[in-house]
This record gives C-alpha cells, sequence and structure tokens, in this order.
C-alpha cells in the first residue's frame, strides 16, 4: 500500500513554551509525519476563528495534510497548553480548557471518510470533551465496522482522564501504542496485575483486548512490540537530546505508515526509533520541511 489513507481524530493546539508558541497536539504532529511519509492524510479536528486557528490550518496544509475535515468555531478559542521542559528536555503540560477542540461535531462527511480510510489514528486526551467525544468513538464505529485499523496513541494527561476513558479506549482499538510512563496506569485501568515484566503485561492487553499490535515507547532506551507472532525488542537510536516533544508523534506516524505498508515489524521498529531520535535531536514537533523526513527504507 504506497499511499495509505489515514483519518486522524482530534486537538489541534499550540504549545506555549517561554520562549514562544509552536504548533502541536498528537494528532495534528502525527497528520505531519504522516503526510510527509507520504500517507494521504485527512485531520479531524477543530479551531477556532482566530489568528492561531488559521495559522495552524495553513501550517497543517503546508504539510499536505486535507483540512477539509477541520471545523471552525466561533465562540471557543484554538486550544493552547503552557509547556515548561525539564534539564532532560522532558516536557510538563498546562492544558487549557473549553477549547475549540472539544466541540468536534459529526458531520456525514467523517462517516464516508472513515469508511473510505485504511486507518485511523485517535488518542485518550481528544475524548476530554463530551461533543468531541461522541465524534470519535462514532467515526471508530463506523472504521470497526469497516475493519478499518484503528490506532490509539495514549496521551494521560491529568486530570483529563479516567480507568473508564483508559479502558473503554483501549478496546477501541486494534493497535495500541503506550510510553513506558503510561504502562502502570494502564494496565492497572484494564485490570492487567502488576506481576511480570513489561513484555508479560503488554501481551495481556493485546490478549485480553484481542489486539492486532501493543507498542510501548522507552525513550532512549528504543521500543517494544508484541504481536500475537512474537515481540521485537528494538534498541535506542544514540542521539543529542535537543527537545522530546513531538517524538512519540513522530515514531508512531512511522510505525502505521510502515505497517500499512506491509513492512516486517523489525523494519518499521528501526525505522519509527530512528525517526523518533532524528525528531529529538531538534527543536519542534512536526518536520522541518528543509530537512530530509521521507519515506524510510524498505
Amino acid at each position: 500500500m504506497s499511499n495509505p489513507a489515514i483519518l486522524s481524530l482530534g486537538e489541534v493546539l499550540w504549545d506555549l513554551f517561554p520562549e514562544g508558541a509552536r504548533f502541536g497536539g498528537a494528532p495534528a504532529n502525527f497528520a505531519c509525519h504522516a503526510a510527509v511519509l507520504g500517507a494521504n492524510v485527512s485531520m479531524v479536528s477543530a479551531v477556532g476563528d482566530d489568528s492561531r486557528g488559521h495559522e495552524a490550518i495553513e501550517i497543517l496544509r503546508g504539510h499536505n495534510v486535507d483540512v477539509a475535515s477541520i471545523q471552525v468555531i466561533e465562540d471557543a478559542p484554538t486550544g493552547s497548553v503552557g509547556v515548561s521542559l525539564d534539564g532532560a528536555g522532558k516536557p510538563t503540560f498546562v492544558i487549557h480548557e473549553d477549547s475549540a477542540w472539544d466541540r468536534i461535531g459529526w458531520t456525514p462527511e467523517l462517516e464516508s471518510r472513515g469508511t473510505a480510510a485504511d486507518a485511523v489514528y485517535f488518542g485518550t486526551l481528544g475524548q476530554r470533551g463530551e461533543v468531541s467525544r461522541t465524534t470519535i468513538r462514532r467515526a471508530l464505529d463506523v472504521a470497526e465496522a469497516s475493519k478499518t485499523a484503528r490506532i490509539l496513541d495514549v496521551n494521560l494527561r491529568p486530570p483529563y482522564y479516567d480507568d473508564v476513558l483508559i479502558r473503554e479506549s483501549v478496546g477501541l482499538a486494534s493497535v495500541l501504542k503506550l510510553s513506558d510512563d503510561e504502562l502502570e496506569e494502564v494496565a492497572a485501568a484494564c485490570g492487567v496485575g502488576s506481576a511480570g515484566d513489561s513484555q508479560e503485561r503488554l501481551r495481556a492487553l493485546l490478549d485480553q483486548f484481542n489486539l492486532d499490535l501493543v507498542v510501548m515507547t522507552r525513550g532512549a532506551e528504543g521500543a517494544l512490540l508484541v504481536s500475537p507472532d512474537g515481540t521485537v525488542d528494538q534498541p535506542g537510536v544514540p542521539t543529542q537530546v535537543r527537545d522530546t516533544v513531538g517524538a512519540g508523534d513522530a515514531f508512531t506516524a512511522v510505525l502505521v505508515v510502515g505497517l500499512l505498508s506491509g513492512l516486517a515489524l523489525e523494519t518499521v521498529a528501526r525505522n519509527a526509533c530512528e525517526h523518533a531520535a532524528a525528531v529529538c535531536a531538534r527543536l519542534g514537533a512536526v518536520p522541518d520541511l528543509s530537512a530530509d523526513f521521507g519515506a524510510e527504507d524498505e
């Protein structure tokens, strides 16, 4: 599948760093990376009728993301997040409430896009608002009926989740991606005990929810991919870390495009870790279009 069709559902926002605002939101970052890798990506979100919303749409369009399904909400601002980084470049977030992306409404167009897609990407944060949560889950129901891959990228941002949200989201997915920092909470929410190592708990999640794949990123230590056929333990790729924001989104984009392209899991894992390491080595969460972020090795 050379140019897979992907629907990315959820938040478009701006990360407010001390030095200034940067475009962001996991589904938006994912959409940009996947599109640069050659996928036909449609972004489903909402922005305010303000300068940040208009600029966000232009950034997505500039990365060749289809923005036709982005809704403009007149009485809500484009989302924003206060971000601070520790000495290792790891971020802390303060997410502003009542943002446009909390109000993504259902439209008949989303049903046709969901039916035609090869994969649908969604997260946990994008479901914090009832309106958006209802829309995202309706799109996932359409995707499941069409036997479309459904990729859950867990992003636990307190206080915008609970055990029920985590458990229901995993139940809606066919592929689960999470970080090692999130494993304890996800496992507990899903009734997977704390006994055993990470691989055993990931396999328990795979089996319990009948998933096609569970992927856990481990920062500098690489990633662990667990499927019904076995496990891939991919070591990390050394890099000079400047900024980890968006690295997980870049990883997931390469993961999804690689899976849809039929690459071996070992190749997918290596490519995804290499891409994430490249993102960590520079500032900014979306692809630098002046750099070489093209298709990965086959």
